[in-house]
């Protein structure tokens, strides 16, 4: 089954950017109404930061740096993957996640039959804004971080860790997208979103810790090379960090696989719908 139908005279097609603002404003509306949701969900939230923070403040307290990175540097690392984290979390996840219920109740026909592009749909019909408000406690991790760095950062730092920090969301993008589209052939994803999170978690941590032994070496080559999962977080660190040890033809690698993720996502989710079923068939 093929994604669209067939226009009306004169119609140009959706303004996705109005579209886009209405699926906002309904979020909004659910988070008003859920407020005792976004308390709980703040909380746990916040305890959770808490105990990441107080965690690598132990382990700093026995040692000078881990694989180069100091305890402040480190900060910034973990304050660049909790934004990443967030905004997928808030635009993405929820939507992705409930694809395969999409397919399962066989309401994927009726997106299907709505004159827009089906992945945008699929990617962005519910947003969880109440996550964003984790943005708050991972911006003021960041802050910390880099204020008690040696050297200053210039606008230039900022704006290419910015730039970078979209080319990580869109490189996760891309492989939750993709493990997404497979429900079709797969039915319930739940084993799909196990694998991303199995490997997600290689994000973590600096890509450098992966280098002392030979099994982290396949890590390194593996999700560095081919699914840049260790690139995600790392670079737009190191800008902000300012840490040298990082080639700048990282960035090349990144960017360039992730401009291929997210063509070869796209092809993968079309080719699913393609191959889609309907309830009605």
């Amino acid at each position: 089954m093929s994604s669209g139908s067939s226009s009306p005279v004169g119609y140009s097609g959706p303004n996705y950017r109005r579209v886009f603002r209405a699926l906002v404003s309904n979020a909004l509306a659910r988070e008003m109404t859920l407020r005792v949701s976004f308390v709980l969900t703040m909380f746990t939230r916040g305890f959770w930061f808490a105990a990441q923070l107080m965690l690598f403040e132990i382990i700093y307290g026995n040692v000078q740096n881990i694989n180069g990175w100091t305890k402040y540097e480190f900060f910034v690392f973990m304050a660049t993957g909790m934004i990443i984290n967030t905004l997928i979390e808030a635009l993405f996840m929820p939507n992705c996640a409930n694809f395969s219920e999409l397919i399962r109740t066989g309401n994927l026909d009726f997106v299907l039959l709505k004159p827009i592009d089906t992945q945008f749909l699929v990617s962005c019909e519910k947003l969880d804004l109440g996550a964003l408000s984790y943005l708050l406690l991972s911006g003021s991790l960041l802050y910390w971080g880099v204020s008690h760095l040696e050297q200053p950062i210039t606008a230039g730092h900022f704006i290419a860790y910015v730039g970078l920090i979209g080319v990580g969301v869109a490189c996760f993008y891309s492989l939750m997208i993709t493990l997404a589209a497979l429900s079709v052939f797969f039915g319930r994803n739940q084993g799909l979103y196990d694998f991303w999170f199995y490997i997600t978690i290689f994000a973590r941590y600096p890509r450098d810790i992966y280098r002392n032994f030979w099994q982290g070496e396949i890590i390194h080559v593996l999700f560095s090379y081919v699914i840049p999962i260790l690139l995600i977080v790392t670079v737009p660190a190191s800008v902000m960090a300012q840490k040298l040890m990082q080639p700048g033809w990282l960035w090349v690698v990144l960017i360039g696989l992730t401009g291929a993720g997210l063509f070869v996502s796209r092809r993968i989710f079309r080719w699913a719908i393609d191959n889609y079923r309907s309830a009605s068939s």
